[in-house]
């Protein structure tokens, strides 16, 4: 019986492989394989270096290589996927999910695509071609088409010699979707329903109509919004005329929430989510050189204002060591909000109905928080260097930086979003940039002014 491992379980198996596979003992490491779930197959191969994967892929059993290439990060799918012969891949697709199986073909370059489509049979085909024709974060993209149809007209004992036959029912299967003639949208009944109601009920006494149907172009963000909301555990997915395409279940809409959550994550620090932790070391420096490139010339313009003030510096050596806290200060205010932005855009909470009063309430937590600090800190080193006017400076350049970071954290994503770029990818650099510059600025420029 396969085993789910956990994390330390399975960091105690990788342990167990990569020692297997230094001594050349790969029939142990097959055994070690053959017992184990696809998802920490996946786990195992993501945790592998490299130059490891492929060996340990011919090792992994066919019959559940498909399972494990729907678990696989995309570049490391992408990688594995490039050892693989046309003819393999599309033995191996024959059991994957629809939309799983869209998702690997849309990564393989196009004549590899056209070899694998040419291999499946007719049926196989128009199903995955369907599914390929919606974009791939769209509700189209992501639906499975493996449903249950049933006719309005047919009794509860039809239905259910018809299951018999069919023995196995599609995972994550709750309700069984009711269709007319030109496979048209009626409603839906529940597993619950058809199990539990007479044998000689008609199906159309037990539909519910209510069942509120998801278009294919809807994206996966708010299609997985929708089933926060409502509790799904499936929905079907239906055209503009009525028909119905497929469904999609929870464990897509959990990968869909687990993906957005990376994407957030891995996109403050300006690396892609579906980065490889074990990728070669060239490519792991190309990736992160951009980001490293960008952020050395938001670094540049600060510096660059802080050379306008070289002379007061030069004055007075204790600007000079107080010349970051501003900008610090400001810096995680401004993330803060930025953050907390973010998020509520996430969440379908933000619009022009209400961004204004969110930007009034951050502009005035900004000002607030600049104000408690600055005294704090004016107090500080007023009795440090025994010196009011520079406790002073210091407190009026930390109400200007906490004020300007409240409303760059609510301007900047907002901008951005108008603009087609994702703010957790952008947001970040934009908003350090100008919490320095202003903070330099501001302290800087008063102390010019006042202590000069």
């Amino acid at each position: 019986m396969p085993e789910i491992l956990e994390q330390e379980d399975t960091q105690l198996r990788l342990q167990q492989v990569n020692d297997a596979l230094d001594s050349g003992m790969f029939v142990y490491v097959r055994k070690l394989l053959q017992h184990t779930e696809p998802y920490d197959l996946a786990l195992i191969l993501e945790s592998s270096p490299s130059k490891s994967r492929p060996v340990l892929w011919q090792l992994v059993d066919p019959d559940i290589q498909g399972d494990v290439l729907e678990e696989l990060n995309e570049e490391v799918r992408k990688g594995i996927l490039k050892s693989m012969q046309p003819e393999k891949l599309a033995a191996v697709a024959e059991g994957m999910d629809v939309d799983d199986l869209a998702e690997v073909l849309r990564t393989l370059p196009d004549s590899v695509y056209q070899e694998v489509i040419g291999s499946m049979d007719s049926q196989d085909r128009a199903r995955v071609e369907a599914a390929l024709s919606y974009e791939e974060d769209t509700a189209g993209g992501i639906m499975n088409t493996d449903t249950i149809t049933i006719r309005p007209n047919v009794t509860v004992d039809v239905v259910l010699r018809y299951l018999r036959l069919k023995g196995d029912l599609p995972e994550t299967t709750d309700s069984f979707y009711v269709v007319d003639r030109e496979d048209r949208f009626v409603g839906a009944i529940t597993l619950t329903t058809i199990v539990t109601s007479k044998p000689e009920t008609v199906v159309s006494t037990l539909i519910n109509r209510d069942i509120e149907a998801v278009s294919p172009e809807l994206g996966e963000t708010d299609v997985a919004q929708l089933f926060e909301r409502y509790d799904w555990v499936s929905a079907p997915v239906v055209n503009s005329e009525g028909r119905l395409l497929g469904r999609i279940t929870i464990d897509d809409v959990i990968d869909i929430i687990r993906e957005n959550a990376e994407h957030s994550l891995m996109s403050m620090a300006g690396l892609d989510d579906e980065a490889d932790t074990f990728a070669p070391v060239i490519k792991s420096t190309q990736q992160r050189s951009v980001w490293l490139g960008i952020n050395l010339i938001t670094a540049l313009l600060a510096v660059a204002v802080s050379s306008l003030f070289e002379g007061i510096l030069s004055e007075l050596a204790i600007l000079a060591i107080l010349n970051t806290l501003v900008p610090s200060m400001g810096g995680v205010a401004g993330n803060q909000t930025l953050t907390l932005v973010i998020r509520a855009m996430a969440l379908g909470q933000i619009g022009e109905s209400n961004s204004k009063a969110l930007l009034l309430k951050e502009l005035s937590v900004g000002f607030l928080n600049g104000v408690i600090w600055a005294v704090l800190i004016a107090l500080v080193i007023t009795l440090w260097k025994q010196d009011l006017m520079l406790g002073a400076v210091v407190a009026f350049a930390m109400v200007m930086n906490l004020t300007a970071a409240g409303l760059a954290g609510v301007v900047i994503p907002l901008l951005l979003k108008k603009m087609k770029i994702d703010p957790a990818l952008a947001g970040s650099v934009i908003l350090t940039t100008i919490t320095d510059i202003v903070g330099i600025f501001a302290f800087l420029g008063t102390a010019t002014l006042l202590l000069s």
